[in-house]
């Protein structure tokens, strides 16, 4: 799969380890050496900062996208290649998605996760093919992995919906796993209840 811009999901505070900053640095590192544009939430704190940041100073080309509501909270970073200001929540993600090739999740909170879960599911239904991925700074995901196997063994997503999301735990490992993977075509539904 070719891919030009990868859309990064990450959280607006640093986390508690170290190891968290250091994987989001060397994503955007990663992703300007590799002439891989960044599409990111546009603020200048926390993770989202360390990405942008790494990724402007490897001469790459950062693309953020906030709202107005959060400009302020988020910090809209200035230093950037673009910062667009959208109306909303909503628009962000429409706009982030839409810019995009693919996904990844850097570690997170809240926002985070409903951005990872919400363009996981529109690709579940069809509407982009797009592939997915976490990286898995210091075993960041790894309670999240075994809760989305939960999720299969009791049948309530398709095993192919689950191997839609890659898991990497470096940025050159992640990227290859997503150029390499190839969308499923199963419907989303597991099973139909019986009439």
């Amino acid at each position: 799969m070719t891919l030009r811009s990868i859309c990064v999901f990450c959280g607006a505070s640093p986390g508690a380890q170290p190891i968290y900053r250091q994987a989001a640095a060397d994503l955007g590192r990663h992703l300007a050496e590799q002439g891989l544009r960044l599409i990111y939430g546009g603020g200048a704190v926390g993770l989202m900062g360390v990405v942008a940041d790494a990724a402007m100073a490897a001469g790459g080309e950062v693309i953020g996208i906030i709202p107005q509501s959060l400009e302020r909270a988020e910090i809209g970073h200035q230093g950037l290649s673009r910062l667009e200001v959208v109306e909303g929540m909503h628009a962000r993600k429409a706009r982030m998605a839409e810019l995009s090739d693919a996904f990844i999740a850097l570690p997170g909170g809240l926002g985070t996760l409903e951005e990872l879960f919400e363009v996981w599911t529109w690709g579940q239904l069809g509407y982009h093919h797009k592939p997915l991925g976490l990286l898995d700074a210091g075993g960041f995901y790894g309670k999240l992995g075994e809760f989305l196997d939960h999720l299969v063994s009791e049948r309530f997503v398709r095993a192919q919906h689950r191997a839609m999301l890659q898991l990497g735990e470096s940025p050159s490992e992640l990227l290859q796993l997503l150029r390499s993977w190839q969308p499923s075509g199963e419907p989303k539904w597991a099973e139909r209840d019986p009439d």
